[in-house]
């Protein structure tokens, strides 16, 4: 069983705030690996995984045919809303809706880390690239570079996950990436790093952009808001820069492959 169910729930009860706010943090990261493919004109690309749809949008406005696929129906119809020509459906990004070799680009931001098995998800968005055509996988970089990280360790310790359970960082050591590109059979063709500063001007901000995310859901389901807002007003806190800004400085990086 893939994990569309369980990430639908976790994603879409806060849409819109998830499309307005942290999605648009992503964007730097999405600007780089859509440089990095060009030219993009005419080609036919499935942004797997496409949550509220900004990466199709900016592939959509570079001349890409565009396609995305994500469990979230809310997060679809945002998607919709942005480029009403793409070809939008709901499913399961390790049972992807498409035949052998249907798009000459095929990426994957923020998404194959949530898998039940990210292997399979791999394997799944090599499948549907055509030949000659090239696969893109964005997750966040360097734990060790992500001050992100320790709300999400503090968090977890609220409510420790089972072993192998999706989590935000659960691709980004050094060399996991590539591997999976590898395994699925492609050839690891270039990436980059790209900063990614999250900063807020006030704690109800930051509230109400990390709690529009499925992994904060899962875990104010299973601690309650309460705590979950007395550790994130903590973290945010300690991390409080020298200029006073609430902000966390972390790093996203992409992987580009070719499809033999």
């Amino acid at each position: 069983m893939g994990s569309a169910p369980a990430q639908a729930a976790l994603w879409g009860s806060h849409a819109r705030t998830w499309s307005t706010t942290l999605e648009q943090r992503m964007r730097p990261l999405y600007a780089a690996a859509l440089d990095a493919l060009e030219p993009l004109q005419g080609r036919e690309l499935l942004d797997a995984g496409c949550g509220s749809g900004q990466a199709v949008a900016d592939a959509a406005a570079r001349g890409a045919v565009v396609s995305g696929l994500d469990a979230t129906p809310e997060l679809l119809e945002i998607a919709g809303e942005r480029t009403p020509s793409a070809d939008l459906r709901a499913g399961d990004i390790q049972e992807l809706p498409y035949g052998n070799g249907t798009f000459d680009v095929v990426t994957a931001f923020n998404s194959v880390q949530y898998a039940v098995d990210p292997a399979a998800a791999v394997a799944e968005l090599a499948r549907v690239c055509r030949s000659g055509g090239r696969v893109v996988i964005g997750i966040w970089g360097d734990p060790a570079r992500c001050e992100t990280e320790g709300l999400f360790a503090r968090l977890r310790s609220l409510a420790p996950p089972a072993p192998g359970t999706p989590a935000p960082l659960a691709l980004s050591d050094a060399g996991v990436v590539e591997d999976l590109l590898v395994k699925a059979s492609l050839n690891v063709d270039g990436g980059a790093e790209v900063p990614f500063p999250i900063t807020f001007a006030t704690l109800d901000d930051a509230w109400r952009a990390h709690t529009s995310a499925g992994p904060l859901q899962k875990v104010i389901s299973v601690a309650g808001a309460d705590e979950v807002r007395r550790v994130l007003d903590a973290v945010l806190t300690a991390d409080r820069k020298p200029d006073g800004s609430l902000r966390q400085d972390n790093v996203l990086r992409y992987v580009i492959a070719v499809k033999p």
